[in-house]
């Protein structure tokens, strides 16, 4: 039974994705209405992702330690491929947070995908597409959960960036979109060059790729930390990590939905999950894990400030998973993978909650822009309360599940630091500690902000009747509301823990992911420091925006520090102009070359077929010509000869 559950949890959505690409668009027109082929993908959607999730739930309390199954699939000269999946607990709650974050997508993307909430006659016509991609992309990362085998992991890696790609570029009428799906894919497939040749590195070294062989083989140092850091490449792309995290902002063209199922609980989780299956290697690899912390120390300050002066409501819930996946990937440098899982899976409640509940603000007044929201507060009090829950957990409110998380990833940091705990060397623990506490000050301080441009004050544009959203929208909204608030909890829970603790924590230690002690005091205040200046700010004048106290700041962290301008200079603009010149070069010498060669021989031809077509006089002229210097040769060579 638990390998029947094993395949069907990826195997499910992926049938329903199949079938939903071979429905018809709806017909486009003003009358269309809710036409056969829209039920029939909404159908197998919902179908798909909920029993997706109720095999999860069922593996939930069926696994308790790790079993795998596997079957050889390919033998390439001794080297093996196998065709299997390896559950643990870790999976399993990952696989639980997948196919929820996916149901409540699927279901709130039937209101949500209309051009407004009283609109009873226009849809989308490319719904039934777009709910197969979700499908795809649901078992996409399920395969990665649950796979025994490396090459499978990439299989289900690879199709999430395509699934990204065509989600991204949906709405094909806004021309931000085919630009951010295409930056996404590219700037992702250049971190998967490196995360193919480590996986090519381990398995070749191991001479399988089955994860449990590469767990299990000895590896030099010298080669182990070369696969690591070459891992971490495509770590860095698929988890928006610095440098390749430029794409992640501009994949907000897509649609709502499709932000909340990236940026909760698929693609930008699945290199943190990647790190923590594959941790007994990188605590073999210290330069790994000292290069893991930078990038990540890096990336939660880049994305907290980014996101302290966008006026785009998903833009700044956008830099915030930045900011949050950088202290999953903190807490892997310093050696505590399960306090990054714990707040990998808090993150995905709190972070869909808060897309979908900006989108159902954006469905109400009809713009992304904070600076032509204000006053929602009353108009649309469900919603208020559950983006006031989603912030708090957000930035760290007790007891919300973002305050017991983060306070496992602070912990674990202070304890690399100040005991040298964990395999990274102690200035990464330092490292990650500060910036993280500095990080809890900035993510109250955008998040209050967030929430009083938002909610309070007065409209600072007239808006249309906002309103709560329809009941479609709506209860996805308040059931992810539930883990947001409670889910932290799940702590104090001996079999929650348990079940947190990946194959390095197998030495029989408790693995603690609560710390209630007296270093809960200084991330406190630094978060009641942040959210108070974002207060008094708003309270002197609540027609301006919080932001305008950063100055000359301001626009430096709008643009994020320029650094997608770098990037647009350093590498963009040379591979555009490397292409025109290789452009350039075949069209004047590979194909100059070869027209010319035509050319000249209907040139030629044509000369000829000019004197076959001369009259009979020069013809008789031309052909005596000919005889006599043939003669005329013929003698020449005799006398020499």
């Amino acid at each position: 039974m638990t390998g029947l559950l094993a395949v069907a949890l990826p195997g499910v959505p992926l049938v329903a994705g199949l079938l939903g690409l071979l429905l018809p668009p709806s017909p486009r027109g003003a009358a269309t209405g809710e036409g056969p082929a829209r039920r029939a993908a909404i159908a197998l959607g919902v179908a798909g992702a909920a029993l997706a999730l109720v095999a999860a739930v069922a593996l939930l309390f069926r696994v308790d330690g790790p079993v795998e199954a596997a079957t050889e699939w390919v033998d390439l000269g001794g080297l093996r491929i196998t065709l299997g999946w390896r559950l643990d607990g870790v999976a399993v709650l990952v696989a639980v947070a997948v196919a929820a974050v996916a149901l409540a997508v699927q279901v709130y993307s039937i209101g949500y995908l209309r051009r407004g909430p009283h609109d009873d006659v226009e849809v989308d016509h490319r719904y039934p597409p777009y709910a197969a991609q979700i499908s795809l992309f649901t078992a996409a990362m399920l395969t990665v959960v649950v796979s025994g085998d490396l090459i499978l992991l990439l299989v289900g890696w690879e199709v999430m960036g395509i699934c990204s790609y065509l989600l991204i570029a949906h709405d094909r009428r806004l021309p931000e979109a085919p630009a951010a799906a295409v930056k996404a894919f590219l700037v992702t497939r250049v971190g998967d060059v490196g995360f193919l040749l480590g996986i090519a590195l381990l398995g070749v070294g191991a001479g399988s790729f089955r994860i449990a062989d590469v767990l299990a083989h000895d590896y030099s140092a010298g080669t182990l930390t070369a696969a690591c850091l070459l891992l971490l490449a495509g770590v860095a792309g698929k988890s928006a990590q610095f440098p390749l995290h430029t794409w992640l902002p501009d994949a907000m063209a897509g649609p709502t939905p499709i932000s909340a199922l990236i940026h909760a609980a698929t693609m930008v989780a699945a290199g943190v999950y990647a790190v923590a299956r594959l941790f007994p290697l990188f605590a073999q690899a210290p330069a790994a894990l000292a290069v893991l912390g930078v990038m990540a120390a890096v990336t939660l300050l880049l994305g907290a400030f980014a996101a302290t002066a966008q006026d785009d409501i998903k833009r700044v819930l956008a830099w915030s998973t930045v900011s949050q996946i950088g202290y999953m990937t903190g807490a892997l440098a310093v050696g505590a993978p399960a306090a990054a899982l714990f707040h990998l899976l808090t993150h995905a409640a709190f972070k869909a909650l808060l897309f979908l509940a900006a989108g159902v603000v954006i469905h109400a007044v009809g713009t992304t822009l904070m600076s032509r929201m204000g006053g929602l507060r009353a108009a649309m009090p469900v919603t208020f309360w559950c983006m006031l829950i989603g912030l708090g957990a957000l930035a760290g409110v007790p007891p919300l599940s973002g305050f017991w998380s983060k306070d496992g990833v602070l912990a674990a940091a202070q304890a690399a630091a100040l005991d040298g705990a964990g395999p990274a060397p102690a200035w990464v623990g330092w490292l990650v500690w500060l910036a993280g506490l500095l990080g809890v000050a900035v993510t109250a301080w955008y998040a209050t902000r967030l929430l009083l441009r938002t909610f309070f004050g007065t409209t600072r544009v007239p808006l249309a009747h906002p309103h709560d959203p329809p009941a479609v929208l709506r209860w996805p909204v308040l059931l992810l509301a539930v883990p947001a608030a409670l889910l932290g909890l799940a702590a104090f829970a001996p079999w929650f823990v348990d079940r947190l603790r990946v194959p390095a924590d197998a030495s029989g230690e408790a693995v603690e992911l609560v710390h209630l002690a007296p270093n809960l005091v200084l991330p406190f205040l630094l978060l009641l420091l942040g959210a108070g200046i974002a207060w008094a700010g708003w309270r002197r004048d609540p027609a301006a925006d919080p932001a305008r106290f950063l100055g000359p700041l301001r626009p430096l962290f709008a643009r994020a520090f320029r650094l997608d301008d770098v990037q647009h200079a350093l590498v963009v603009r040379p591979a555009t102009a490397l292409a025109r010149v290789v452009r350039t070069g075949d069209e004047l010498g590979v194909d100059g070359l070869v027209e010319g060669s035509g050319r000249a021989a209907v040139e030629l031809g044509g000369g000829l077929a000019a004197l076959h077509r001369a009259a009979l006089p020069r013809a008789a002229a031309g052909v005596l010509a000919g005889a006599l210097l043939i003669g005329l040769a013929v003698a020449l060579i005799g006398v020499t000869s």
